[in-house]
């Protein structure tokens, strides 16, 4: 059957339906309420469906996805009160991937791919010098200068900044101040981390959205470093989303989606981010399940995301919150709000009351309509909770299919090479210019020699028949004396 099995209410079972999966969701709850076991649940309940998974393990203990989990009294007895009958201990096929390339396969994308808007987001760049990178994009498309790693955006920023008089004609003034500060962050940039990350082999999605043994595969991606650079880590998730919107062709509505992706601590996606991308992400979300992709935003309270976002998240698995201060009594109000009402149940005060493990939980039928709120134990996961040994780890990247393809970083011909190529040429040709230069003032010394032969022939010439003028004149008068 197309569905997997979140829980129960109640002795009634919750599941959550295949062909709505890409309508999105919300896993939300305080710190410690139990989120991070119900994206697992959700994480291997789609792997055992077929579909492909995407999610950041934020605290490193996603990897126990792999290895099968413990049957002892405590999950036994859990398994008997929501009634599963198959419930067998087992992993999930799983991929390790890293930005920084440490504890799992390499993630790289090409700062072309990244595209200057993400970019600009990245090096929280002002409006004016957001402008000047799209112009540097535009710069090194017009003049095919390939921008795969930092050093050549950073060798395109400077070439325009040293021959920004000659660009005025074509992109108006370029202030050397906001290219320099550009050059600045670039290299800010390189030394937390972006030089690793940008460059190739570039990622290819379709590795995303495999299949092993007819399960889907799980790829998940250390955060551990990433929550310390949160920009980063944002970004990075943004451009894969934008990617996969991009790429993948229109599936309509399906039994099951393409993958499923979470995004975990995503109020730091919203968090003082731009106008324009915030837009953009609303957008992405409203059109990407078309796509087959459903999108699963976990953080701490539905208020973390925006309204014109929160709308289109169609399941909803809410976890306790606490109501301690009025602000967190107005958060506890309006999540409440945010599920269809239930008779039996009072919503915000069940999620004050919700033990570790216990959830409201909403989803919707296979008519798209939501279901009433539940309160809902959630079921245990069949893999392990918590991570795997670094052994284990290091295990699973060695026999990753796909260390063959991302185990070398590679350095093509591009921009940083092609314009050091033309600078050399430069220096060549005003190396040559000094010479030539000489060899111009030699020709010009040679024909003023020659000029002054002739000027000095010519004087000779006239005093010669001077002085013969002269002595035939004395003669002449000579003999008229006599």
């Amino acid at each position: 059957m197309d569905k997997l099995l979140i829980g129960a209410a109640d002795g009634e079972k919750q599941f959550l339906q295949g062909s709505m999966a890409n309508r999105h969701g919300l896993v939300a709850g305080a710190t410690g309420t139990g989120k991070t076991v119900t994206l697992q649940v959700l994480a291997e309940g789609f792997s055992r469906l077929g579909v492909p998974v995407f999610s950041a393990d934020i605290k490193g203990d996603l990897s126990g996805i792999s290895a099968p989990g413990n049957q002892n009294k405590h999950v036994q007895a859990r398994i008997d009160r929501i009634g599963i009958t198959d419930w067998t201990p087992s992993g999930c096929p799983t991929r390790l991937w890293d930005i920084f390339g440490d504890s799992g396969q390499a993630v790289r994308t090409t700062v072309a791919d990244m595209g200057p808007a993400l970019l600009a987001n990245l090096l929280e760049l002002n409006d004016t010098q957001s402008g000047l990178l799209h112009l540097a994009f535009d710069y090194a498309d017009k003049e095919q200068l390939p921008l795969l790693d930092l050093k050549d955006l950073e060798a395109v920023l400077n070439w325009m900044l040293e021959h920004r008089k000659a660009l005025q004609t074509q992109y108006g003034s370029l202030s050397p101040q906001s290219l320099g500060a550009i050059v600045r962050r670039v290299l800010v940039l390189k030394t937390e981390g972006g030089e690793v990350f940008f460059g190739e082999p570039a990622l290819d999605i379709r590795d995303l959205i495999q299949q092993s043994n007819g399960q889907g595969v799980i790829n998940l991606l250390d955060g551990r470093q990433l929550m310390m650079q949160p920009r980063v880590y944002t970004t990075f998730l943004l451009w894969l989303l934008a990617e996969l919107f991009e790429q993948l062709p229109e599936r309509g509505d399906q039994s099951l989606p393409l993958l499923v992706f979470f995004f975990d601590e995503a109020h730091l996606l919203f968090d003082n981010a731009p106008d324009a991308l915030l837009e953009k992400l609303e957008q992405t979300v409203r059109l990407i399940r078309s796509k087959g992709v459903g999108i699963y935003f976990v953080t701490q309270s539905p208020a973390d995301i925006p309204d014109s976002v929160l709308g289109q998240l169609g399941n909803r698995i809410q976890h306790a919150l606490r109501a301690y201060t009025p602000k967190d009594q107005k958060a506890v109000k309006a999540a409440a709000q945010t599920f269809r009402p239930n008779p039996a149940l009072d919503t915000a005060q069940v999620i004050t009351e919700l033990g570790v493990g216990e959830a409201l939980v909403s989803t919707l039928g296979t008519d798209g309509v939501p279901s009433m709120v539940a309160r809902t134990l959630i079921s245990p996961p069949r893999s392990q909770i918590g991570p795997v040994s670094a052994q284990a780890q290091s295990a699973l990247v060695v026999a990753s299919p796909l260390a063959h393809k991302y185990g070398q970083s590679l350095d093509r011909d591009s921009a940083h090479e092609r314009l050091l190529a033309r600078r050399q040429e430069q220096q060549k040709a005003q190396a040559k210019k000094p010479e030539a230069e000489k060899q111009a003032s030699l020709k010009r010394s040679r024909r003023q020699t020659a000029g002054e032969a002739f000027t000095k022939s010519l004087l000779r010439g006239l005093a010669t028949q001077l002085s013969r003028f002269l002595v035939q004149f004395l003669k002449q008068l000579l003999k008229g004396k006599r």
